[in-house]
């Protein structure tokens, strides 16, 4: 695990100001994730069928082209970099 130091001659208002940004980071993320998999159950209760079978067909060329399909996608792909940006802020912790 990678140890970031920062100096500051206040470090607790850096930790503070760190942590707050930190935290309304997560939030919109948090955010994000739950927008991107409200918008996933709209295309599969739409379709009738899992993103994940959705994903696998699409990518054996099984649908004809089409605008919904291409958001399906774009969202998929959106919600996996959010969860993996969250993973990334929950991972940090402050050392003393």
């Amino acid at each position: 695990m990678a140890e970031l130091k920062l100096r500051s001659k206040n470090p607790d208002s850096l930790r503070r100001i760190i942590q707050s940004a930190l935290s309304e980071r997560l939030q919109s993320v948090t955010a994000g994730i739950k927008r991107a998999e409200e918008r996933l159950q709209e295309f599969e209760t739409k379709y009738q069928l899992s993103t994940e079978e959705f994903i696998i067909r699409f990518n054996n060329d099984e649908f004809s082209h089409s605008f919904d399909f291409d958001e399906w996608v774009g969202e998929a792909q959106m919600l996996a970099h959010l969860q993996q940006t969250k993973e990334s802020i929950e991972e940090i912790h402050f050392v003393d």
